[in-house]
């Protein structure tokens, strides 16, 4: 109970300190050096960008790295700080800090970049479907996140996707075999042109699709549904849902042979 008062007095004393910089800084002659004051501002409030810098631990970048982004921030914040009465400095360097840490990883924390609308979506689909699944106590499926987000499920099948873009594998993992890694799993005569083009051809045809045949490709393959449990959510039988699928397939199929080769 001491420490937790002894933190808030610190906090309120910092505060107060702040404060009295900007007035400081408010009542400088304009030929006067603003440095000094600027510097001891940084310094006070330094504490503040680690907390925040803290938050996004865990998430594939280095702490200094982040400690970097949200201390350039800061002093970003106080240059653009204007006090006013009962607005603290507090109340605008953090929503600052923030969104200079937010808009590093959408920016430089790809590996491979998917549309920005994806990369707006990632978080947002990623707290959804977590309040969804507290809330439900069970897996939820693209179309309810679809739905409790007011979008469409293939904006969010496509952010599930392309959440292997954030922090994909390392080829250098180990793989399930001894003494070997992912990479050595590859084949080294691969055509990567031919099958990039192929990759594009099949995304072209899966947004072909209505949304139930992406939802049951969604279920089956991503969630691993089986075809019993698909039936039961679509109120089908089990032998509608395995001929609905291999329509699906079939006209997949048969899109990718009649697509026009790039180039």
């Amino acid at each position: 109970m001491a420490r937790g008062h002894a933190s808030a007095t610190t906090v309120t004393r910092r505060e107060e300190l702040t404060r009295q910089l900007f007035d400081d800084l408010q009542n400088l002659d304009p030929t006067q050096d603003r440095e000094p004051l600027t510097t001891q501002l940084v310094e006070l409030n330094l504490p503040l960008c680690d907390a925040l810098a803290a938050r996004y631990l865990g998430r594939g970048v280095d702490f200094d790295d982040l400690v970097q982004v949200a201390r350039t921030a800061l002093w970003v914040a106080i240059g653009r700080f204007r006090p006013a009465e009962g607005r603290s400095f507090v109340s605008f360097a953090v929503p600052t800090i923030t969104g200079e840490l937010k808009r590093y990883f959408r920016d430089h924390c790809w590996v491979v970049r998917p549309p920005r609308h994806i990369q707006d979506l990632r978080v947002v689909t990623a707290r959804a479907r977590e309040d969804l699944e507290q809330t439900t106590g069970r897996a939820v499926t693209t179309q309810e996140i679809g739905d409790h987000l007011g979008i469409d499920q293939r904006d969010v099948a496509e952010v599930m996707i392309a959440r292997a873009g954030y922090r994909p594998l390392s080829l250098d993992a180990p793989a399930a075999v001894e003494n070997a890694t992912l990479g050595s799993s590859l084949a080294a005569d691969g055509d990567l042109a031919s099958e990039l083009t192929q990759h594009l051809a099949l995304h072209g045809a899966l947004k072909e699709l209505s949304e139930r045949d992406l939802q049951v490709l969604v279920w089956r393959f991503e969630d691993e549904l089986t075809q019993s449990e698909i039936a039961m959510r679509l109120g089908l039988s089990q032998m509608q849902v395995s001929r609905i699928i291999r329509r699906i397939l079939d006209q997949t199929r048969d899109r990718l042979e009649g697509a026009p080769l790039a180039g």
